[in-house]
């Protein structure tokens, strides 16, 4: 009798549907990630004395796009994600209080490079992903 329960609560714990997965942008070691990179990206399209790293970036996506597998995110979610109008739209919000929290003037590129030359000191991700010219 003890097997045959043993065996129901087996077989009721296979059939039992997997955890389903949070959308990307609610995993925080991926968003925040790809935030960094875009922060990085506005820094060094801006600031004329900054410049990218960009072997580390392209390395660094590729860490990424490989860490959300092994979290078990398929190619098409991965895709979906960065691709979408609504997700950007999303980042491009945060970069912008990224940038007002930390006293950017946007309409200033010295602004901008003063955060990269701080970042790069701090050797913080942000500041990994650049280079001063």
């Amino acid at each position: 009798m003890r097997f045959i329960v043993i065996a129901i609560t087996g077989l009721s714990l296979m059939a039992a549907p997997a955890m389903a997965k949070p959308p990307l942008r609610e995993v925080a070691v991926i968003d925040d990630a790809l935030l960094d990179l875009g922060i990085a990206d506005r820094i060094r399209k801006t600031c004329p004395t900054i410049s990218a790293r960009m072997l580390k970036a392209v390395s660094y996506v590729w860490d990424l796009k490989a860490q959300a597998r092994a979290l078990g995110y398929s190619e098409a979610e991965i895709e979906a994600y960065v691709d979408s109008e609504a997700e950007k739209d999303r980042m491009r919000a945060r970069g912008r209080a990224f940038f007002k929290a930390k006293g950017v003037d946007t309409s200033d590129p010295q602004s901008y490079c003063a955060l990269g030359r701080a970042e790069i000191q701090k050797s913080s991700r942000i500041g990994s992903l650049l280079k001063a010219k």
